[in-house]
């Protein structure tokens, strides 16, 4: 479409003679007489059915009217403006779109771009609470873990020490039980002949009760330290030095300080009882022992069961708060990603939006200075002065077709 556009301002005094203000003076103001002529020119050149002759009627003639140059003129203009008209409003519909959806994608992404910081704060804040977890059931993992070590170590040497203890009593008291049952027939034998003469007992069975003193004053000394008083040991160790010169029928030298066969036979019964006495607290204390022992292994293992528990579950904690803190990281980074993406095409967003509306406001000038120019030229080209002008400025001679 032309593009037809008036320069010149309406600056005229307002007290300017009609003459000077009629639409043949503004015609000749936006295009010169030059311009005017060749645009109308250019109108009947290019218009087959003219019918113009070599005179012209004087009469006016309506149809003729029709088919004047000016009259075609003007029907191009008005098409024109209603060209340029459709354009405007096609035009518009299109950058009422544009505008549309860069408003909506502006706002979608500056609300995309607050979510995506917001999220990157969210997602610090639970890795940093997340990595202070991690390093703490690191620490309670590696404290339960000693402490079940420590558990088991202390059950172990208890369980050794016992084991050590009961085979020590075991032997004690296997050791007591054969003493106290040699001394019961000791005693026996001693007490069979206590009434009568000692020097009828058979030489075997002095040497028996001999041999079982002997034993149980070495093999029990401990026990009987502070038992036995001296006297009672000094005849213990003579009847143990020579028992078949100890109950002679006839008496030596040695015989004459010789105790009664009666203190033989006490001291026999003391050691007895003093090793039934020491079995009897032997016994109990073993008994205490293994409680105790059992007591201690009980709530030893309970302190291993539990600590295996806690490192169990707290090694399944640490590894689901691991995998979650890699995620959240992993997360962190996409969201950076596209927070950075989002940031990219906004700049760009408003950059091309700000241009199509420059481009637009420019079309829009453009536009309506196009419009004014044909509104303008309709204006004049419709009123009488044209034809005027023109009847004067053409001759239809010049442009009849041979």
């Amino acid at each position: 479409s032309a593009n037809l556009r008036c320069k010149s301002g309406d600056s005229r005094d307002p007290h300017v003679s009609p003459i000077v203000a009629s639409p043949l003076a503004l015609a000749m103001s936006c295009f010169g007489a030059s311009g005017l002529a060749v645009l109308l020119s250019l109108v009947l050149t290019a218009s087959p059915a003219l019918g113009l002759t070599s005179h012209v009627e004087p009469t006016f003639d309506e149809a003729a009217a029709k088919d004047r140059p000016v009259s075609r003129v003007v029907a191009l203009l008005r098409d024109m403006l209603k060209q340029l008209e459709e354009e405007a409003d096609k035009d518009e519909e299109v950058y009422d779109k544009l505008a549309c959806w860069c408003e909506t994608s502006d706002k979608e992404k500056t609300q995309s771009i607050s979510d995506a910081d917001a999220r990157i704060t969210e997602l610090s804040g639970k890795i940093e609470e997340m990595t202070a977890k991690s390093a703490s059931l690191a620490v309670q993992i590696k404290n339960h873990e000693k402490e079940v070590v420590e558990s088991q170590e202390a059950l172990q040497k208890a369980t050794a020490l016992r084991e050590k203890q009961t085979a020590e009593f075991k032997a004690e008291e296997k050791d007591l039980l054969e003493s106290i049952s040699a001394l019961k027939i000791a005693i026996l034998v001693l007490s069979k002949h206590h009434s009568d003469s000692l020097m009828q007992m058979p030489r075997n069975h002095i040497l028996t009760v001999a041999a079982t003193l002997e034993r149980g004053l070495i093999r029990h000394a401990s026990l009987l330290k502070g038992v036995l008083t001296h006297s009672e040991r000094r005849a213990a160790a003579l009847f143990v030095q020579d028992p078949t010169d100890y109950f002679d029928a006839a008496p030596t030298f040695q015989q004459s300080y010789a105790p009664q066969s009666g203190e033989i036979f006490g001291i026999l019964k003391q050691m007895k009882e003093t090793f039934e006495e020491n079995l009897s607290a032997a016994q109990k204390q073993e008994l205490a022992d293994q409680a105790e022992f059992v007591n201690l292994k009980t709530a030893k293992e309970e302190v291993i069961a539990a600590g295996q528990s806690q490192v169990k579950a707290k090694t399944s904690e640490l590894a689901d708060t691991d995998v979650k803190n890699a995620q959240s990281k992993a997360d962190r980074e996409d969201t950076k990603d596209t927070l950075s993406a989002d940031k990219q095409f906004l700049m760009t967003l408003k950059e091309k939006c700000q241009m199509t509306d420059w481009e637009w406001e420019e079309r829009q000038k453009t536009r309506k200075a196009e419009m004014a120019a044909v509104s303008k030229a309709l204006e004049v080209l419709s009123g009488d002065d044209v034809r005027e002008l023109f009847e004067r400025t053409f001759n239809p001679v010049l442009l009849q077709r041979g």
